[in-house]
């Protein structure tokens, strides 16, 4: 049976009202069952608020909206081999949830058509990241900085992927870029900014020394980033991630070949202390 314009306004108004109070944290599910609980909200209110909740079914995607709840942040899109209009309705759907959004590996052609949905939309082009609003929370300033040293300015993207993210989560970010060990002094001139980070992104390619000389010079947690940057032996980054590995300074971790996302979120969480 189809409904009359006036009832499928009123349904999808309903909708509108509905997605604002979903919850988006553990906080606010808690909430929620307060005011069922107070009789602030009929529980058939609620059953609308979370009826979209915790997945939406786009048929090519399942967006996952409780995952803010179990992890402290959203949902992120992965855009490479999505079509534009996929990016688009996942990163709509996250907004509206989440009340931002963010997306890795994005085209421009993506971002244009994120953009027609989410007017607020903002392309970073060196890292391809896609973000709407943010940061998700305000930084904390007794948390320490997450700083992001890259070795060489053709390592840049990977390490503006990974400034981004821990930004977008809510961490503070400084970032030191070119000082690969073919030049050491000038890894050295920025000892103080080293010394003072709470979590140091290391990212390089080539043969991946980086992270070890980092390492060996101060005594936060050091995210290894392996880059795909270099020549024919490099195979890719292959060389840059077993030089990671087999790394002689202590506590350096390492992440996957070009995984800026991944070293954001994993140095946003030791700054933070947790999700």
């Amino acid at each position: 049976m189809r409904l009359s314009r006036g009832m499928e306004h009123k349904a999808h108004m309903s909708d509108v009202r509905a997605r604002s109070e979903t919850p988006r944290t553990r906080d606010g599910l808690y909430e929620l069952l307060e005011r069922v609980r107070a009789g602030e909200i009929d529980l058939e209110r609620a059953v609308d608020v979370l009826a979209g909740w915790p997945m939406d079914d786009l048929g090519f995607a399942r967006v996952d909206h409780a995952r803010s709840l179990r992890q402290g942040m959203p949902e992120v899109v992965f855009a490479e081999s999505k079509t534009p209009e996929q990016v688009a309705s996942i990163m709509q759907r996250i907004a509206q949830n989440a009340g931002a959004a963010l997306a890795t590996r994005a085209s421009r052609e993506a971002f244009e058509a994120t953009r027609e949905l989410l007017p607020e939309a903002r392309y970073h082009e060196m890292a391809r990241v896609i973000t709407v609003g943010g940061p998700l929370r305000e930084p904390d300033p007794d948390a320490g900085v997450a700083l992001v040293v890259s070795a060489g300015t053709s390592d840049l993207p990977v390490a503006e992927e990974a400034a981004l993210t821990a930004w977008f989560l809510g961490a503070r970010v400084e970032q030191l870029h070119d000082v690969g060990v073919s030049g050491l002094h000038r890894l050295l001139s920025a000892r103080e900014q080293l010394l003072s980070a709470r979590v140091i992104v290391v990212v390089a390619g080539m043969e991946g020394a980086l992270p070890s000389v980092v390492g060996g010079l101060v005594s936060c947690p050091v995210i290894a980033v392996p880059t795909s940057v270099g020549y024919g032996a490099s195979f890719g980054g292959l060389a840059a991630l077993l030089a990671m590995l087999n790394s002689c300074a202590p506590g350096v971790a390492v992440v996957n070949i070009d995984n800026g996302f991944g070293a954001g979120v994993l140095a946003y969480r030791i700054v933070s202390g947790g999700p």
